[in-house]
């Protein structure tokens, strides 16, 4: 899913389209697979001012839509 896949199913569930969140959209889009903690390390070398509060509240609003799929990462034996 790309960026703009991703910010149209946000303006599609109310959610207001601001600059941070479009940055975390291009991030998400630009690293599928990766962990939170990374994205929110991409997101802060690109802008700052964009806190890990904001990028886990979209990324759990996301996984909320259904727009991107947690992976656990928990070994089962």
């Amino acid at each position: 899913m790309n960026d703009e896949q991703i910010i149209m199913m946000l303006r599609n569930n109310g959610m207001r389209i601001t600059k941070q969140r479009k940055i975390v959209a291009k991030v998400i889009a630009e690293n599928d697979g990766v962990s939170c903690k990374t994205i929110c390390c991409i997101v802060k070398n690109k802008d700052e001012s964009i806190g890990t509060a904001t990028v886990y509240r979209m990324i759990k609003e996301l996984e909320d839509i259904g727009a991107v799929e947690r992976i656990d990462m928990i070994k089962h034996n």
